[in-house]
């Protein structure tokens, strides 16, 4: 994981344990303004209107998933660390959910589009859990869902333009409730039994 990830994860770590609150920044953000910013009665203003393509090659907005929820990751494909093994807890809370799963669809949204086509994305998260469904664009589209979820994405200093080059990204899970509106955010270092435990507990607060 990249430092500037590293970071993120960690100010979603603490900010959690003080109440539920996820840490998240536009750009390089030093961890200390983030945590200044941040109080118990924070809600990030995190989610809105999106238009992207699916893994199948399908144009979806998030109007498409009204009635579930969402549980919303930033990466890539060619992510070397976080992004398979955040994609695994995400398998393995989703199985520990059993019925309840199928109320919860994991949006793996890419921060490369340039790489990361419809068939690519079909081709990896098919590793995964069939819940997870992969989602693309074009460099505005991504822009704008990053920004509407506060996510930060940038390719490694130092990267040059072929084809090998590295992303540093934040890694968030958010939680979205059926009718769009942010519940909360989920370190990628949260165990998948607790990952499921509190996604449970936000479904059956809905039943």
């Amino acid at each position: 994981m990249k430092p500037r990830t590293a970071a993120l994860a960690a100010a979603a770590g603490l900010a959690a344990a003080l109440g539920g609150i996820a840490a998240w920044y536009l750009g390089p953000v030093p961890l200390e303004t983030i945590l200044e910013q941040q109080t118990v009665a924070d809600r990030p203003n995190v989610g809105g209107p999106f238009t992207l393509v699916s893994q199948n090659g399908e144009t979806v907005t998030e109007k498409t998933f009204r009635g579930e929820f969402l549980l919303v990751f930033f990466g890539y494909t060619f992510c070397p660390d976080v992004c398979p093994t955040t994609l695994a807890k995400v398998s393995r809370s989703l199985d520990l959910l059993g019925n309840d799963a199928e109320r919860v669809r994991p949006l793996f949204i890419t921060v490369d589009p340039a790489r990361d086509t419809p068939q690519v994305l079909a081709d990896y998260v098919g590793h995964f859990h069939p819940r997870i469904l992969g989602l693309t664009g074009t460099p505005e589209q991504i822009a704008a869902v990053a920004m509407a979820y506060r996510a930060y994405y940038a390719k490694a200093p130092g990267e040059t333009g072929d084809d090998n080059y590295l992303m540093d990204h934040s890694a968030l899970l958010y939680l979205m409730a059926p009718d769009g509106a942010y519940l909360t955010a989920f370190s990628p270092e949260t165990p998948p039994n607790e990952l499921a435990e509190a996604i449970r507990g936000y479904l059956h607060a809905t039943s």
